[in-house]
C-alpha cells in the first residue's frame, strides 16, 4: 500500500477493549493489563492489511484521578507491546476532559478524535471499523462515517469478526 492510498483501519477504545477495565479508571501502569487475545488478534488484523489506532476518553485526568504523565506511561507501554508484536499501530488519540468538569468537542460521543485520525493517517472511513464497549464509541464512529462494533467490557477480541 502506498502512503497516498487510503488505509484500512481498526479503531479501538482502550479501557475494556484493549486492557482489563476494573470498573473504574485505570490510574497507574501497575493496573494496566492487556486482555488475553488482544495481541494475537491485532497482529492477525495487521496481517490482513489493517492499521490500528486507539481512540480513548481519559476523563480521569480532568477529575484528578491520575495525571497526564500516568496516561503517557501507560500509552508508551502499550505502544511498545504492540510494536514488538509486529502490530501496525499508528497512534493514540485521547480526550483528557470530562463533562462533569468542563465541556469539550473531542470527548466521545463526539467524533473529533476519529476525524483527526482519519485525516492525519489517510484512513478510509468506508473500510474502517471502530470497536468499543460503550455506545458512545459507536456514536463517535458513526458521526465520522465509520462502522462500529459494540462488544462487552473485557470481551475477548478473538471472538470479533471485522
Amino acid at each position: 500500500m502506498s502512503n497516498l492510498e487510503p488505509k484500512k483501519a481498526i479503531l479501538l477504545d482502550r479501557d475494556g477493549v484493549i486492557n482489563h477495565d476494573p470498573g473504574d479508571y485505570t490510574t497507574h501502569i501497575s493496573e494496566f493489563t492487556i486482555l488475553p487475545g488482544v495481541i494475537p488478534t491485532l497482529k492477525k488484523w495487521t496481517d490482513d492489511g489493517y492499521v490500528i489506532v486507539v481512540i480513548t476518553n481519559q476523563g480521569g485526568v480532568a477529575k484528578g484521578r491520575y495525571t497526564l504523565d500516568d496516561f503517557y506511561e501507560i500509552d508508551a507501554y502499550m505502544r511498545k507491546e504492540f510494536l514488538s508484536a509486529g502490530i501496525a499501530y499508528l497512534d493514540t488519540y485521547f480526550c483528557p476532559h470530562h463533562d462533569a468538569i468542563s465541556h469539550c468537542l473531542c470527548r466521545k460521543p463526539g467524533s473529533g478524535m476519529v476525524e483527526k485520525a482519519i485525516a492525519r493517517h489517510r484512513i478510509n472511513p468506508e473500510t474502517a471499523v471502530m470497536i468499543g464497549d460503550k455506545w458512545r464509541d459507536l456514536e463517535a464512529a458513526e458521526k465520522a462515517g465509520v462502522r462500529g462494533i459494540k462488544i462487552d467490557v473485557n470481551q475477548d477480541l478473538r471472538t470479533i469478526e471485522v
